[in-house]
């Protein structure tokens, strides 16, 4: 799959969120705010993964649709994706 700059972008200030928090757990940062810059480190990724298989997903059921094929497997296998990634 071709990805887009805008996942690559995502996917390089998520980068540069970690790297804040390893900035933090190195200077003893207080553990408030270390979990929370965690937690949306966590959030970006979640949603990363959501928009990489929501887009593919698109992607792949337009192409079936277009060759007449069907697209329930796709589809449930976009899903269990989603599911475990949680």
């Amino acid at each position: 799959m071709k990805y887009d700059k805008l996942v690559e972008n995502r996917l390089k200030r998520i980068e540069g969120q970690l790297r804040g928090v390893i900035k933090m757990v190195e200077s003893e940062g207080e553990c408030r705010d270390v979990v929370m810059q965690l937690s949306a480190v966590r959030s970006a990724v979640d949603r990363a993964i959501g928009v990489i298989v929501s887009d593919n997903l698109e992607s792949c059921v337009r192409e079936s649709i277009e060759k007449g094929e069907s697209t329930e497997s796709m589809v449930k296998e976009a899903v269990d994706l989603l599911v475990k990634s949680r």
